[in-house]
């Protein structure tokens, strides 16, 4: 089966890269294979009380976005990157270095987040992505070459903690995914869109132990440029409170997302672990 999924993966991003239409239909497939992808995004809105409207299937679409430029990377260079992305916010990002002890970029699965680090490490300079190895290695192996070729260095999710240190130490740009569901021997139950939402408490841990700078950073699709925007907002000040800080950054991504809610990433379930006492929401 894993033989097969690498297989067919090559396939669709070589089919892709030739023609990028293709992901919307590719993605169309997957949802009409996998319908709980649908429910949980309604059920998700539901809970978040967001009106679904389009917003699912800008989801869709949005990820199908993600899958294009994916497929596109080897030929994505420093000459043509401006054609699919541009910045606001910059100096947010150069401010924060500046301080020489590093930045925490505190991304999501919002807009499209494989480009973002990308397109930094061209049109700025090479960071590092924290990111969660693939069930298949075959396929893992392809998408790391692919994310590294803009320059960027790959941390495994599984041994994070000592490199993403070191780097920060060396005044270098970290980039981790914050907004997924944990489990709650390894979190803090937040406040997202009005329900409790178990988040990961390392990422500000890593903060308090470096002090690095935090800086929300993703790229969002412009439909009147038709291109991405790679946003950095102002720093969030630490306090050294791991609840109160985790707290801090889930609400500014709480704003953005209520924003442009249709790039947010909805099929995935983010209330499933529940403080203790309380039913499943799924």
């Amino acid at each position: 089966m894993k033989t097969i999924e690498y297989w067919a993966a090559r396939f669709a991003i070589a089919t892709v890269a030739l023609c990028p239409p293709l992901a919307r239909v590719y993605l169309k497939l997957i949802e009409l294979a996998i319908p709980r992808l649908r429910r949980t995004a309604v059920r998700n809105l539901e809970i978040a009380g967001i009106p679904d409207d389009a917003v699912i299937d800008g989801t869709f679409l949005s990820i199908a976005r993600t899958l294009g430029t994916f497929a596109r990377f080897p030929r994505i260079n420093r000459e043509n990157i401006h054609r699919l992305i541009r910045y606001d916010g910059l100096d947010n990002f150069k401010t924060a270095a500046a301080r020489g002890h590093g930045v925490l970029v505190a991304t999501a699965h919002f807009g499209n987040w494989e480009l973002s680090a990308f397109a930094h490490a061209l049109m700025t300079a090479p960071m590092h992505v924290v990111v969660r190895p693939l069930d298949n290695p075959r396929v893992d192996a392809m998408v790391e070459q692919r994310r590294a070729l803009s320059g960027n260095h790959i941390i495994s999710k599984r041994e994070a903690a000592r490199e993403i240190l070191r780097a920060l130490k060396n005044g270098d740009a970290v980039g981790i995914l914050i907004d997924q569901n944990t489990a709650a021997d390894e979190g803090v139950f937040v406040d997202f869109f009005g329900t409790p939402a178990c988040a990961n408490s390392g990422f500000v841990k890593l903060a308090h132990h470096s002090d690095a700078a935090v800086v929300p950073g993703y790229a969002l699709w412009s439909g009147t440029e038709k291109k991405y925007v790679l946003r950095f907002d102002p720093e969030i000040p630490m306090t050294g409170d791991v609840q109160a800080d985790t707290q801090r950054i889930h609400s500014h991504l709480e704003s953005v997302i209520r924003r442009h809610a249709d790039q947010y990433l909805w099929i995935h379930r983010r209330w499933k672990t529940r403080p203790p006492g309380e039913s499943p929401l799924y």
